[in-house]
């Protein structure tokens, strides 16, 4: 035993003045050549090429790498046997990724490359404006070398593409507004945000079926449209005006909206807006994929009459250009002056220059009163489809009946369907209304559709009795105003009558003067 721990001193020492002997020889540069020469030798006679893609480019964090991260966790996740587990920041999902040093093999246009993920040690600390982390992080790619000009563009674009999908769909949808009077928050902008969690979907929409998923159709057709927009040279943006009785749900729509496509949303509350400049400005800020909603704007806004442009003013500047109207807000500033902005200002805000300047972006605006808003403000371009929310209907109330009762049409007795189907249309009851009559009685579904049915049918029989109120107010009217129109006549037929008989008269004067002059000349 003690001959063997001899000789395998021996051995060492051998190594070691080998080993010294070596690098007295061989100096660092001439093994640093030699390695770099061996590499080179192998990438010409290897069929593949190599990429590498680092966490971190300088100072600043590679997005591309976060893409790939993100990318091929929608493959290890069902492929990979040893996984590393993330959240993000505002995401209610967790994400697979590939564990250190760990690699996989994905498939695109046909093509196999190999991904892996390479963690090294942080050799030494270069002076940086922020600390870096200890680990050296990133991914490495390998594509055989008559692949590469084929799929290496298309492949990187698609990487993002879905990686954005991803994060979109991983990431919680948020609920953006204006700040008050157009101030900045801590990190400098003008959106204040918090998680938007709305419940609302087109499946539980109480709404006409074939009218919903038209609507459906027209959005998907615009979030799969960028191609189309492109060559059609319009701008990657769409138009929606709700219009409707209050309680009709169209705030349910926009969040149906919302969590249909995965998009965030901006409330714009134009009374917060002082000038167009600042309009302007809050849609600068605003992210793609995203809905920019105005709701009651012909509450938020009192947009003066575009006739009285005709006016004649000092400022001939004004005088020109008054068609345009002007827009005041509800409250004043500060000063005690009123916060307005144009009608130009909010034209161009949703379908002028300004509006270009982000994309796959939706408008959308709400009011109770179509009648009130401006022509300009309607055509196609700025309001391309306008939806009118209208009180419940049979089809609406089916749906309310599922989503609060869990009743379908085959649960609910023939007899009590035919009547709900027979004075929901009279009895013109919001869903709302609908809504609360389910929700209040929800813990007995026979006492829910009785006291829903009842209460329709007073709803019906108070509007048949306004009709024939508002009838009779008409029909007097209109008696009252004949009359007046007999009395107003009268006195001017009197008046004829006098002045024929007048006429007369004096005809009959003339005449018997003409006899008595004759006689005496006689």
């Amino acid at each position: 035993m003690k001959e063997y721990w001899t000789s395998l001193a021996s051995l060492l020492g051998v190594l070691a003045f080998c080993q010294s002997l070596l690098q007295s020889v061989f100096p660092p540069e001439l093994r640093f050549a030699t390695v770099k020469l061996f590499n080179r030798m192998f990438h010409w006679f290897s069929s593949y090429c190599y990429f590498d893609i680092t966490e971190i480019d300088g100072v600043n964090t590679n997005e591309l790498y976060n893409a790939v991260q993100l990318y091929l966790s929608s493959s290890v996740s069902i492929t990979g046997s040893r996984l590393s587990l993330t959240r993000a920041l505002n995401s209610s999902a967790i994400t697979f990724g590939l564990s250190n040093n760990d690699s996989i093999v994905d498939t695109f246009n046909g093509v196999s490359v190999l991904w892996e993920h390479v963690v090294t040690q942080r050799q030494s600390q270069t002076f940086s404006w922020r600390p870096l982390p200890e680990e050296k992080r990133g991914f490495t790619l390998r594509i055989r070398k008559r692949d590469k000009s084929l799929i290496l563009d298309s492949y990187m674009d698609y990487i993002m593409e879905k990686a954005n999908d991803i994060r979109r769909k991983n990431q919680d949808r948020l609920l953006y507004t204006n700040s008050r009077g157009g101030s900045l928050d801590s990190r400098g902008q003008p959106w204040e945000s918090v998680p938007f969690k709305h419940p609302s979907t087109f499946d539980t929409l109480a709404m006409d079926p074939i009218k919903k998923q038209e609507i459906m159709d027209d959005l998907k057709d615009f979030a799969n449209g960028q191609g189309f927009y492109q060559k059609t040279g319009r701008a990657w943006k769409r138009g929606y005006l709700l219009f409707g009785p209050p309680g009709t749900g169209k705030s349910s729509m926009i969040a149906a909206m919302a969590n249909y496509l995965g998009y965030d949303i901006y409330d714009l509350e134009l009374t917060e807006v002082h000038t167009n400049s600042e309009l302007r400005k809050l849609l600068m800020k605003t992210s793609s994929k995203s809905i920019i909603v105005i709701e009651d704007i012909d509450c938020s806004l009192t947009l003066s009459n575009r006739a009285k442009s005709n006016n004649v003013s000092t400022n001939g500047i004004r005088s020109s250009y008054g068609d345009m109207g002007e827009m005041r807000g509800g409250g004043g500033g500060e000063d005690g002056g009123n916060t307005s902005i144009t009608l130009s200002g909010l034209l161009n805000f949703t379908d002028g220059l300004w509006s270009c300047c982000g994309s796959e972006r939706i408008f959308v605006f709400t009011t109770n009163h179509i009648e009130k808003l401006d022509p300009a403000l309607l055509r196609s371009g700025r309001m391309d489809m306008h939806i009118f929310m209208n009180y419940c209907s049979f089809p609406a109330l089916k749906i309310l009946l599922k989503n609060y009762l869990v009743l379908d049409e085959s649960d609910l007795d023939g007899v009590v369907l035919k009547e709900l189907e027979g004075v929901v249309d009279k009895a013109e009851m919001t869903p709302a209304d609908v809504s609360e009559v389910l929700i209040k009685n929800r813990r007995d579904n026979g006492k829910a559709v009785r006291e829903l049915l009842e209460a329709l049918k007073v709803r019906a029989k108070g509007i048949n009795e306004k009709n024939i109120v508002t009838l009779r107010e008409k029909g007097s009217e209109y008696l009252e105003e004949e009359q007046e129109k007999r009395a107003l006549e009268s006195p001017k037929e009197g008046c004829e009558f006098e002045k024929e008989e007048e006429s007369d008269c004096k005809k009959g004067n003339d005449e018997k003067q003409e006899s008595t002059t004759t006689t005496i000349e006689k």
